[in-house]
């Protein structure tokens, strides 16, 4: 079993990485009125549920209007 600070400096960016992204799909979706797909609060609820990358990544790709 790996020990815990073997893999820290790995998760921590990560982690990083993922929160800015959450944040800013959030801000991305609250500040918009249109959606190719779906609704404000879907899209809210995709995004907070799958937080792991995918929820903000399907937003970008699937549900954003392109300006």
């Amino acid at each position: 079993m790996t020990d815990l600070r073997e893999i820290l400096p790995f998760l921590i960016p990560l982690a990083i990485v993922e929160i800015a992204l959450l944040i800013y799909t959030l801000h991305h979706i609250l500040t918009h009125k249109t959606y190719r797909r779906g609704s404000r609060t879907l899209w809210i609820i995709v995004t907070l549920a799958g937080m792991q990358f995918i929820g903000p990544i399907l937003y970008f790709l699937l549900g954003k209007e392109e300006d």
